[in-house]
């Protein structure tokens, strides 16, 4: 299926030169004169590559065809990370690239989504927000002007929480950039 740069939204998956690319975002430009043009941001899915391109407007793409299945986290041995398709029982390796930054948000039996294209494990998608306990933390020292103070998470995340969090604490966690952003319900 043919995609015109015109119609680019964030999301969206594109087939170029043979590798899944996913559209971070984009903004249309009319100069003054000629025809509009596209800037866009996207990351390569296979290699986590970022690049920054302008695009005609009217410039076709192949839509990449990324499927997600739900698995569960088993397990990771240091360097492989382990799901099972919660269907099918099938077990998935991802290598400590692909997993990335997202290390921190996964606990052993969590649900996530594994991306695939074209039969190929890419990466995981986590949610939004993820709950974590607060393992280490100062505690808080009256008279401290300080907002916030540095705790670690069970995963061995570091985040700046505000003073009344003590360990043990569950906390919401943003899985974007690994901010606090709220006490667990």
């Amino acid at each position: 299926m043919a995609i015109e740069a015109g119609d680019f939204r964030t999301g969206l998956t594109l087939l170029i030169d043979g590798d899944p690319w996913v559209v971070l975002d984009f903004m249309h430009v009319k100069p003054g004169k000629g025809a509009a043009i596209l800037k866009t941001t996207m990351k390569n899915l296979r290699n986590g590559n970022v690049k920054n391109e302008n695009y005609n407007a009217n410039t076709k793409f192949e839509a990449a065809m990324i499927e997600k299945k739900k698995a569960t986290y088993s397990y990771n041995d240091g360097s492989t990370y382990y799901f099972m398709d919660v269907e099918t029982y099938e077990t998935y390796e991802l290598t400590e690239e692909q997993i990335g930054f997202n290390k921190y948000f996964i606990l052993e039996g969590a649900e996530a989504l594994l991306v695939f294209f074209q039969g190929e494990v890419l990466s995981i998608a986590l949610p939004d927000k993820v709950d974590l306990i607060v393992a280490e933390t100062s505690p808080a020292i009256k008279g401290d002007s300080t907002a916030t103070k540095d705790a670690v998470t069970n995963t061995g995340l570091k985040i700046r929480v505000p003073l009344f969090i003590e360990e043990g604490e569950k906390v919401t966690v943003m899985t974007a950039d690994g901010s606090y952003s709220g006490r667990a319900k």
